[in-house]
Parts: C-alpha cells; structure tokens; sequence
C-alpha cells in the first residue's frame, strides 16, 4: 500500500481558530489558544500521523497589519509558510460578515500554487446555517478555492470532513518523523508559551500584545523539573496587573501553568516565575529572537 506524506499550513486572521483546529487536527495540544489576537507569534508545527500518511500541519499567525517589528516578523512567518507546500488551509470566522480585512488577507493567496481549502469556522455559534452560504459566496467571488467547508474547531464538527479532504490532496511520499512526533518545539519554547496563554487567558485587553516570556533556567532530575521564568512587559502598570492583588493573579497563572506542563510533560514541575518591565522590548532585536524557539539566544542584550 502506498504511503502518502506532505506539508499543510493553516493561515487566516487574527482569532479566525487556527491553533484549536491544528491541535484537534493532531490530536493533542502542541499550540497555545486564548480569544486574544496574535496569540500565536511564530510558525507552529504538528504533525498528523496515521497507518498510510502523515501530514505536517504549520500553524501560522494571524494576518494582520505589520505596526511593529514583532508584528513584522510574524508577517515574515506567514508568508515563509506558504512556500513548498501541498496544501493550504484557510481559515474564516463563519459568524462575521465578509470585511475589506478579510478581502485583504485573502490576497496573501494570489500568487501561490498550491490548492487552498476554506474551511468555514464557529459554525456552532452561527443560529441560522443558511447564512454560511453568501458568506462563502463572497469568498468564492475572490478565490478559487478547491474546496469549502464548514467546522467548528472547538466543537469538532466538520473535522472529520476535512481530514479527509487533507489526506485526499497528499502525494505519495515517505514518513518523515517518527510515529510519536508531534511538534518540532523544544520542551523549553513549549513551556513559555503555557506560561504565556495564561497570562492572556488572565489579564486585560492592554497586556497581552506586550507580554513576552523567556526561560532562565531549566533544571531537570529524573522526578522534577525546576523551571524558572520571566514574565516581559512595557509598562509599570501592566505588571500590576499581571501580579493582582496580594499577588494572586500571579499565583493564578503560575499555578495553571504548572499543572498544564505536568500533564504534558509528564513529570512534576516547580515553577518560579518573575516579572521585569522592558520598555520597547517589541523593537529590540534579543528580545524578538525569543519570540521564536528557532532564533532563541538565551540573551538579553540588544
């Protein structure tokens, strides 16, 4: 029987449910979700694999507007996903109507060869489903898509659906990561990126853009892993927010966090995490270089 194999990134906007779909495409959580936009800030992979195939999703940040030089280099990760694929997946809120934002992201597609699917997101929040119909519409107006099709992420509804579209479109090819890979992340990017969705599930609209989180040191024995962090922002009053009072909301995310890396990483954490405010750290280029485990420095200088 022949194997097939091939490359799938997922692109879309900001909050448009990328991360919830490629976690459930895979099975597993191997990519940070919070209804906050530009949660996801580098190219994300996972990786599907099944007795005849194997699929390498990339999850990608969301298409927005580059205003800063964090914003840039995760506009530099969108498009470097688009190239020497098999497949495109992109991805649409099916409960917002059709916006010029949308008509520009779509244009990132123009000039790509590979087939794109539009799969149709949050249709469980969609009341009347004969809505999704102009909706897809208007998008087959500025595209042509090889397929649409209808999901909800978070409620797997559709998935089935569109795995097999998926693996439909994959050529023949080898496999080419063990059958227990699911994600290229080290265990260190991974865990500052838990700590990271749990201060945006935490905090207010203002801090999550300024948030970043390096890991200082990492420990490790054969039953405990010591892991110390450090929480980045701007401003003075987004780290009182971070700490709440009397210290609980840092005590909220830390304890999340640690439970969620116990769970993945299988073993029992100790987490100890600090705050440090950074004036401009989305211009420095140290400080951005952590924003991507595939550039981390270990540095802090500019």
């Amino acid at each position: 029987m022949s194997h097939k194999s091939g490359f799938v990134s997922i692109l879309g906007r900001p909050n448009a449910g990328k991360s919830t779909l490629m976690n459930a495409l895979v099975g597993q959580k191997v990519a940070i979700v919070a209804d906050k936009p530009q949660t996801t800030r580098t190219a994300i992979q996972g990786v599907l694999t099944e007795a005849d195939a194997q699929v390498v999703f990339i999850d990608t940040p969301g298409i927005h507007r580059s205003d800063s030089s964090l914003n840039k280099r995760m506009m530099d990760a969108v498009r470097n996903s688009l190239e020497e694929r098999d497949l495109l997946i992109f991805m649409v809120d099916g409960s917002k109507p059709f916006s010029s934002d949308d008509e520009k992201a779509i244009s990132i597609l123009y000039k790509e060869g590979a087939p794109v699917i539009l799969a149709v997101n949050k249709i469980d929040t969609v009341k009347a489903k004969a809505d999704l119909l102009p909706l897809m519409e208007e998008y087959s107006k500025r595209f042509d898509f090889a397929e649409y099709i209808p999901i909800s992420a978070l409620k797997g509804i559709g998935l089935d659906t569109l795995r097999k579209a998926v693996l439909s479109r994959m050529p023949e090819g080898p496999q080419y990561f063990p059958e227990d890979h699911v994600t290229d992340q080290p265990a260190r990017f991974l865990a500052s990126e838990l700590i990271r969705e749990k201060v945006l599930l935490a905090t207010r609209q203002e801090v999550p853009h300024a948030t970043n989180v390096t890991i200082d040191k990492w420990e490790e024995t054969p039953t405990l892993v010591r892991i110390y962090a450090t929480i980045m922002v701007e401003r003075d009053g987004q780290k009182a927010i971070i700490i709440g009072a009397k210290g609980s909301v840092l005590k909220q995310i830390g304890t999340s966090a640690r439970q969620e890396m116990e769970a993945l990483f299988g073993i029992r954490i100790y987490l100890d995490l600090h705050i440090k405010v950074e004036a401009g750290w989305r211009e420095k280029a140290a400080y951005l270089n952590t924003v991507d485990w595939r550039t981390m420095t270990g540095s802090h200088e500019d």
